[in-house]
């Protein structure tokens, strides 16, 4: 926006506040693609005191006013949109309640080790006939390691009772985990597989609507499916 258009909408300001036609503190261009009277305000200040000597092009002034009322309208829009997403989200809110207690399977690189149980949900035997499954702590160490066998045709499910290889329970918590295929050769085949858990709460911040898991926080779109 130039100068000159920025003077006037401060002069503008000023001249409506004056008058008593309308209050504009703090909120002076509100409603100028619709308000026909702050339209001319703007208009007849920014013509009262421009230079006489060097006075703006109508064509100019004209393409600049117009160019403020896009950039209103814009601002409005994104109101509109904002709201929108907060409508949405808080219907998101609803369906994920809904959810709380239930197992369901996520998009994760980490499991959730609940009341001492942790669940991969695994692929159907294809090019990989069985899987190596490392669970991490926190500070990456192996803590535990399984190699199952995938099933012909169906999907099985993996489970950890949350002991790591001495035997030895852990807390509950979320643990970082790594899986890869092995062919009938022992050959590495790229594999993935969903986390199975338990949601215990749901938040909405900044970033959307988000499943708790106890310590473990996944954004909703995660969400892979919802077990029976």
């Amino acid at each position: 926006m130039s100068a000159s258009l920025a003077n006037t909408t401060a002069s503008a300001a000023g001249t409506t506040g004056t008058s008593g036609q309308r209050q504009t503190s703090g909120k002076a261009i509100s409603g100028l693609g619709t308000d026909f009277n702050t339209f001319l305000t703007l208009l007849t200040t920014q013509l009262r005191n421009q230079d006489p000597s060097n006075a703006m092009d109508v064509n100019k002034m004209t393409e600049q006013l117009v160019q403020f009322t896009a950039v209103e309208q814009q601002v409005q829009t994104n109101s509109n949109l904002q709201q929108l997403i907060t409508l949405q989200q808080g219907n998101t809110m609803t369906t994920a309640s809904g959810l709380l207690g239930r197992v369901v399977e996520v998009e994760s690189r980490q499991l959730a080790l609940q009341n001492s149980q942790a669940a991969l949900r695994l692929p159907a035997a294809g090019a990989a006939r069985s899987a190596v499954i490392q669970v991490t702590d926190q500070s990456g160490r192996v803590v535990s390691e399984a190699r199952p066998t995938l099933t012909a045709g169906a999907t099985s499910t993996w489970s950890w009772d949350g002991r790591d290889s001495n035997g030895r329970q852990l807390a509950d918590g979320s643990y970082g985990f790594t899986i890869q295929g092995r062919d009938g050769n022992g050959a590495m085949v790229a594999i993935s597989a969903g986390v199975l858990a338990r949601p215990t709460g749901v938040e909405r911040g900044a970033d959307g609507v988000t499943l708790r898991f106890g310590s473990l926080a996944l954004g909703y779109d995660k969400l892979r499916s919802v077990q029976p």
